[in-house]
């Protein structure tokens, strides 16, 4: 192969792979989840971790979306049930059931979600922003993902975990 093949397929190989960089950057991931007949999301680094149903304690005097807390190896969680905090009838659990420990910063909280979806890439461009219907600081949505055949709802992980209770 002469020099300057050689230096046409290095150069085409450093092109692709700034390409492929700067995609990623312009990406954001997320995971996704179903609750109701709804599918939304959060930023993948705002997951602790993703766990089958374990058993958890009722507290007392908290409103009805907190189911109360469980023990996660030695740290005790809040158990929010998005369903009832979302307004929805709460729903027994079923095989698809999970819990989804979320943080953000030093607040950590476990959220009952129907199923995961599956975690998702979508390009900062194509991410637009909360229904104009709500007040910007007042809501749990980030945004609106779409993809090419359907929309993801994203939605603060701060809001979240806000304690109201």
């Amino acid at each position: 192969m002469s020099d300057k093949l050689k230096n046409i397929i290095s150069k085409q190989s450093d092109q692709q792979l700034r390409g492929t960089v700067s995609q990623l950057e312009d990406a954001v991931q997320l995971v996704g989840f179903i609750i109701g007949d709804e599918e939304y999301s959060v930023p993948i680094l705002n997951i602790q971790e993703i766990i089958k149903p374990i058993s958890w304690t009722r507290v007392p005097q908290t409103p009805n979306y907190v189911l109360g807390v469980f023990n996660l190896r030695g740290s005790v969680i809040p158990l929010i049930d998005l369903r009832l905090k979302f307004g929805l009838q709460s729903k027994k659990h079923s095989d698809e059931t999970r819990f989804i420990v979320m943080k953000d910063g030093n607040e950590v909280a476990g959220f009952v979600i129907d199923r995961l979806t599956e975690a998702l890439r979508i390009r900062k461009s194509d991410i637009g922003p909360a229904p104009d219907t709500m007040q910007e600081d007042e809501s749990m949505i980030d945004g609106v993902g779409k993809q090419s055949d359907r929309i993801i709802t994203i939605l603060k992980v701060n809001k979240l975990l806000e304690r109201d209770f």
